[in-house]
């Protein structure tokens, strides 16, 4: 790959440094307000890194930056979701190689290696590390479209959701950098390497068989970070770049930038796909490399059902899950069609978190499956398809677990159905704002 794919250069920096002595294989979770419950860590040996931003684009150069010493480390890059394998465990990544191995040589605690970003279709991609003793470790990042608009879909990877759920210690304090490590705690670092030898937060049963699907489907698609979403200045000219805008995972976490902009995507045409549950919950403000939860959207007075058509109700981590029941309904015609699925037909197995209409709801909603009182009576999770006037499009599955059930035929037909009614043709191309690469100290 020689040095234009990565000249090595060591910068110091500390992003996220570790105590002395070995990384703890296990840090904190809450179980509910002010009560904490042990999450355990891969065990498996590993080496510990993480780009500095949450995407790049094409002939850009990364930084990668090493949180613990490692005598000797290979680098290689690699897509994701062109393996059609399920994944088994949490803490491995696959795909397909788009550079061939490099040798990095030792690296320190804090410092930073520069990679070049080639000329790669936009997706999801990761270094995979490798070291001695049989460690590895992975560093995902989003490719972003050289511009909006080279395809007319977009989909969004939640990046900034990764990151309120990473339990990294980076701080040494004892309790992961986040939230969710402490009710009393606001704060979540983005920049972080993840647990599991650097594999995202439920990657893989919320964000890779989409991916997959994807990529085994034939369609090409513009990958986004929340930082890309958050950089597009106005809904108009999202509108322009895209017909379908998809939320394939958890998008829980968003800033105002984000809700105004993808709000003002819908209202003027532009088609939505939610495709897990309780998305644009909470409101986050950005600075550098800090997220700071502030409120529930819903308390400012912008439920997430008037955007998605659901708001969010209940989780039970995973405890009870059923399949979602088809109803009668009106775009039932078209979502169903050459899927074999009718009425009263049992897809999938949805549950862990879950959304329902309300008063905030879009009045014309329409709920086309359903997982009838899986909470107890009248606590049904509901999957849901609005138009508006302006023409706009917006389904929301209403639980978690739809996209893993893709290699049932039904439910990727049911996918395809949806996809099809929704992606017109392309728009207008539009320039991704520039985001010029930067190393920012916790």
């Amino acid at each position: 790959m020689g040095e234009s794919a990565a000249k090595v250069a060591a910068i110091a920096i500390v992003l996220c440094a570790p105590a002395a002595g070995p990384l703890p294989n296990q840090t904190h979770a809450p179980l509910d307000e002010g009560r904490e419950a042990i999450v355990p860590d891969s065990r498996r040996p590993t080496v510990v890194a993480a780009f500095t931003r949450e995407s790049y684009r094409p002939g850009r150069v990364a930084r990668l930056v090493f949180t613990d010493h490692v005598p000797a480390v290979t680098m290689q890059i690699y897509r994701a979701g062109t393996d059609s394998t399920p994944l088994r465990a949490n803490d491995v990544m696959r795909g397909t190689a788009v550079t061939e191995p490099v040798d990095l040589g030792p690296v320190e605690r804090a410092s930073a290696r520069k990679v070049a970003i080639g000329p790669w279709a936009s997706g999801v991609y990761f270094a995979k590390l490798t070291a001695p003793g049989g460690r590895i470790g992975y560093a995902p990042f989003v490719l972003a479209p050289r511009v909006l608009g080279v395809h007319n879909v977009a989909v969004v990877i939640p990046t900034q959701t990764w990151q309120a759920y990473n339990f990294r210690d980076c701080d040494g304090d004892g309790h992961g950098d986040t939230w969710y490590a402490g009710w009393n705690q606001r704060t979540a670092r983005l920049g972080r390497p993840f647990l599991h030898r650097g594999t995202p937060p439920h990657w893989k049963s919320n964000d890779l068989p989409f991916l997959q699907w994807v990529e085994a489907s034939g369609k090409t698609v513009d990958y986004l970070a929340d930082s890309d979403l958050a950089s597009t200045r106005t809904g108009a000219r999202l509108r322009a770049a895209y017909s379908l805008v998809v939320f394939p995972s958890h998008e829980e976490y968003v800033t105002t930038r984000e809700y105004d902009v993808v709000t003002a995507y819908r209202n003027r045409g532009g088609h939505l796909i939610f495709l897990s549950a309780n998305n644009f919950f909470w409101r986050i403000v950005s600075h550098g490399n800090v997220m700071t939860r502030t409120r529930r959207w819903r308390d400012l007075g912008r439920p997430e059902a008037a955007l998605s058509g659901v708001e969010y109700f209940r989780n039970d981590r995973g405890q009870r899950r059923e399949p979602w029941v088809i109803r009668a309904s009106p775009a039932n015609n078209w979502l169903l069609s050459g899927s074999g699925l009718a009425p009263g037909s049992r897809i999938s197995s949805g549950g862990i978190e879950a959304d329902r209409i309300t008063t905030s709801s879009p009045r014309n909603i329409t709920i086309v499956a359903q997982i009838p009182n899986l909470y107890g009576p009248g606590l049904t999770p509901q999957m849901t398809y609005y138009e508006t006037r302006r023409g706009a499009r917006v389904f929301a599955a209403g639980a978690f677990g739809l996209t893993g059930a893709v290699v049932d035929p039904r439910v990727a037909r049911l996918l395809a159905n949806l996809w099809r009614r929704m992606a017109d043709p392309p728009a207008a191309e539009k320039s991704l704002p520039d985001q010029p690469e930067t190393l920012t100290a916790p």
